[in-house]
């Protein structure tokens, strides 16, 4: 469908370039509803997990976006993933996750290894991380892999994204990067931090997937 109409939900600001360069790139011909509630994340933070309340903000937005007549829904908070779940079965339409695409495109290249894998789930919003690492590893679960999923936030990079300072996010994501052992492929879980992709893969000589190229790829791939 070469004129799909796609609704990107958003929880920041940041997220909105990455995403629309990502289309950009993969799929120009896509045509993009934006819709931004930047109190869903702060109110994540002070709530310290996902409640009922949010899972029906999360509700709501899809619902309005498929009233306006979209083909899909990215969400592109990682936060959020459970209250997307359930969305996905009361609202329908093709519906992703920030994060499905691209740990898909990760256990696909551990499935190649003739070693487990070990994947680098690098985030820079503390509340994210758990929960993605959990849904990586029941995915790998899912499909008979053994992976080695390690899991490292470096929330001073976001202070520093939101201060303007992207030079220093990206280093900061690279010096995280190798605090870790060496992996097999490297994760960049918030859809703000695509940007420290060709940083991450000069310094570290290893694959970096980014999760706005991923869910644009598997979102053209659904819808065509």
């Amino acid at each position: 469908m070469i004129d799909s109409r796609i609704a990107l939900i958003h929880a920041t600001p940041l997220a909105v370039r990455p995403i629309a360069a990502a289309f950009e790139a993969n799929w120009p011909q896509a045509q993009l509803m934006n819709l931004l509630d930047d109190t869903l994340s702060s109110d994540l933070a002070k709530a310290g997990s996902l409640n009922q309340a949010m899972v029906q903000r999360i509700g709501d937005l899809a619902s309005y976006a498929k009233a306006q007549g979209v083909h899909g829904i990215l969400f592109t908070c990682s936060a959020f993933g459970a209250a997307i779940d359930v969305a996905k079965q009361t609202v329908g339409l093709s519906m992703l996750k920030p994060n499905e695409a691209m740990f898909d495109e990760a256990l696909d290249v551990c499935s190649k290894l003739t070693h487990a894998g070990r994947i680098a789930l690098l985030t820079t919003f503390a509340p994210a991380g758990a929960s993605m690492q959990e849904e990586l590893q029941a995915e790998a679960t899912k499909r008979g892999l053994e992976v080695h999923i390690e899991n490292i936030c470096i929330a001073s990079a976001m202070d520093e994204l939101n201060a303007g300072n992207g030079a220093v996010h990206d280093a900061l994501i690279v010096a995280g990067a190798r605090m870790l052992p060496a992996c097999d492929v490297y994760l960049l879980g918030q859809f703000s931090m695509a940007r420290a992709k060709l940083s991450m893969e000069n310094a570290l000589r290893a694959p970096t997937l980014t999760s706005p190229d991923s869910a644009v790829r598997r979102m053209k791939l659904d819808l065509n």
